[in-house]
C-alpha cells in the first residue's frame, strides 16, 4: 500500500482537486483506493457523497471527525485489506511540531502549487519545513510537485517554471486551468470521467502521475525486500 498525502500550507492551491481526481483515476484503473479527508471543510467528503453508484468505488474516511461513540480511532481509520493507494486530503496550515509526524505517515507527499508570486514563496517555505523540520529525506518520504491552473505562455507560469527548476523535486503533473474540473467536482467525478471531448487532453496528466506513483511503489517494494533479506541474514 502506498500512502500519498496532498499537502501545502497555502489555502486554495488545489489540494482537494488533486486528491479527488487522483483517487478517481486510480480507482478507474482498477486499483483499490481509499480517500482520507482531514480538512474540516469536508470538500473531499462531500465529493464522495456526490459520487453515483456504478462508478469505480472509493473507500472514504472523514478523518476530521472523531469516531462515533463505541468505535476506536484505529477502527475508524481502517482500510480494506487489498487497498493499493491511500490518498490524504489535508487542511491548509499546520503546527510546526506536527510536521514530522505528518511526513512520517506518508510515503509520498504531492505539493500543489499555483502560478502566483505569493504561492511560490509560500510553497518554498513549506518545502523547507518538510525537509528541515519534517526530515522528509530521513524518513525516505518522496516529495513531488503538481502545478495547478497553469496556462501556456503566461508570465506567471514562466516565473513558476523558473522556481521549479531550482528545486531538486520532480514536477509529476501539470493541471490545466479549465472549468471541467469544477464540473467534475460537482458530480463527484474525476475529470477523466467526463464525457467532454475537450477534457480528454487532461487525462495524460493523471496517467503520467499514476505511472510515477507505480514506479515509486516498485522502488519502495524493492527497498523493503532488500532490507528484509538483510535482516534474515
Amino acid at each position: 500500500m502506498l500512502r500519498i498525502s496532498i499537502m501545502n500550507t497555502k489555502g486554495g492551491c488545489g489540494k482537494t482537486t488533486v486528491a479527488t481526481n487522483l483517487a478517481s483515476y486510480c480507482a478507474g484503473e482498477g486499483y483499490a483506493t481509499a480517500l482520507f479527508d482531514y480538512d474540516r471543510q469536508a470538500s473531499s467528503t462531500r465529493w464522495l457523497k456526490q459520487r453515483k453508484a456504478g462508478r469505480p468505488p472509493i473507500h472514504g474516511v472523514a478523518a476530521f471527525e472523531p469516531p462515533p461513540e463505541g468505535m476506536t480511532r484505529s477502527w475508524q481509520m481502517r482500510v480494506p485489506e487489498n487497498t493499493r493507494y491511500t490518498i490524504t486530503d489535508t487542511p491548509a496550515g499546520y503546527a510546526l511540531f506536527d510536521v514530522e509526524d505528518r511526513v512520517a505517515e506518508a510515503d509520498v507527499i504531492l505539493i500543489p502549487v499555483l502560478p502566483s508570486v505569493i504561492d511560490i514563496h509560500s510553497t518554498a517555505d513549506f518545502i523547507r519545513d518538510l525537509l528541515l523540520v519534517g526530515k522528509a529525506r530521513a524518513h525516505n518520504t518522496r516529495l513531488a510537485i503538481v502545478t495547478n491552473r497553469t496556462r501556456i505562455h503566461t508570465k506567471a507560469v514562466e516565473k513558476l517554471e523558473r522556481f521549479l527548476q531550482k528545486l531538486d523535486i520532480p514536477v509529476v503533473a501539470r493541471i490545466r486551468d479549465t472549468q471541467h474540473y469544477v464540473t467534475a467536482a460537482e458530480q463527484g467525478l474525476g475529470i477523466h470521467e467526463l464525457g467532454e471531448r475537450d477534457a480528454r487532453k487532461d487525462i495524460e496528466s493523471w496517467s503520467a502521475l499514476l505511472s510515477w506513483l507505480d514506479e515509486t511503489q516498485l522502488d519502495f517494494d524493492s527497498t523493503h525486500n532488500m532490507l528484509r533479506n538483510c535482516s534474515a541474514r
